[in-house]
């Protein structure tokens, strides 16, 4: 049964960097997405199979940014504001090409979310 558990969520600084992680499988696809409490859950970044291909939403682009190697899936995180504060999750599906998904429904699995706080 596949698991995913994020780390590396916590209290920052306006201005600071963070970088989450997730263990993962190289037959997975990953993406990071992130809710704040009264929103739906936001795409925020993705890197495919081979990290070759990646996604960033839009407005974060330039700040955010997902990689992976063989065994972690990373969201590195810099220049952080206070609407950055959100409930990040990890999620994976199976992917036999070398594709990336941006939707909640492209994926099948979820970790259970890591807080980031970012607050003078």
């Amino acid at each position: 049964q596949v698991q995913l558990v994020e780390s590396g969520g916590g209290l920052v600084r306006p201005g600071d960097s963070l970088t989450l992680s997730c263990a993962v499988s190289n037959d997975w696809q990953i993406g990071w997405f992130r809710q704040s409490p009264g929103t739906e859950r936001e795409f925020v970044g993705a890197v495919s199979r081979s990290g070759r291909k990646i996604k960033t939403a839009e407005p974060l682009r330039g700040r955010f940014t997902a990689s992976r190697d063989r065994t972690k899936a990373y969201l590195q995180m810099t220049n952080l504001q206070s609407e950055d504060t959100a409930v990040y999750y990890c999620a994976a599906r199976f992917e036999r090409w070398d594709s990336v998904g941006v939707a909640r429904t492209d994926y099948t699995t979820w970790g259970p979310g890591t807080q980031v706080t970012v607050s003078t």
